[in-house]
């Protein structure tokens, strides 16, 4: 999350995407497009191994290497998310600064965006004397049963 304001235009659609590709002097080969609207489609987090499978079951023959190249050049441009797990990477199409509610029954990551109150993150920095720029919250859960609640949106 955003405490001050951030340089960089926050991507989140897939047009954004593509217009970061094409003013970060990105190639945009048909590759790329194919891994991005995959992405955006999606919407959820996804191995590289699942992106390579669902893009080839589509018709959209990639090689595994293309795969692993593209979400590298995707990732450390700031275009798409990297998440680092124990498990390996998974990649997500939202890359603005956001938080996670990870579903310890599907392992599924679903992305929000939580606003703590200015009182807490001055709190926080007067513990630590640190000014906070940008936070980031992991919640970890189980599904609520239907009966129990609504279900969340991914």
């Amino acid at each position: 999350m955003q405490y001050e304001a951030a340089a960089a235009k926050p991507i989140r659609s897939l047009e954004d995407a593509i217009d970061q590709c094409q003013i970060k002097g990105m190639r945009l080969s048909r590759q790329r497009r194919f891994i991005l609207e995959l992405l955006w489609q999606e919407k959820e987090h996804l191995s590289a191994r699942e992106i390579y499978d669902r893009l080839n079951q589509q018709g959209k023959i990639i090689g595994h290497t293309s795969v692993y190249q593209n979400l590298e050049a995707l990732s450390s441009q700031g275009i798409i998310e990297c998440i680092e797990r124990s498990d390996g990477r998974l990649y997500g199409n939202v890359s603005d600064i956001h938080s996670h509610v990870n579903c310890l029954d599907t392992n599924q990551i679903v992305d929000v965006y939580v606003e703590l109150p200015t009182e807490l993150l001055q709190q926080v920095e007067q513990q630590t004397g640190v000014k906070i720029t940008e936070y980031q919250i992991n919640f970890y859960g189980y599904r609520i049963k239907a009966s129990d609640s609504t279900k969340w949106q991914s």
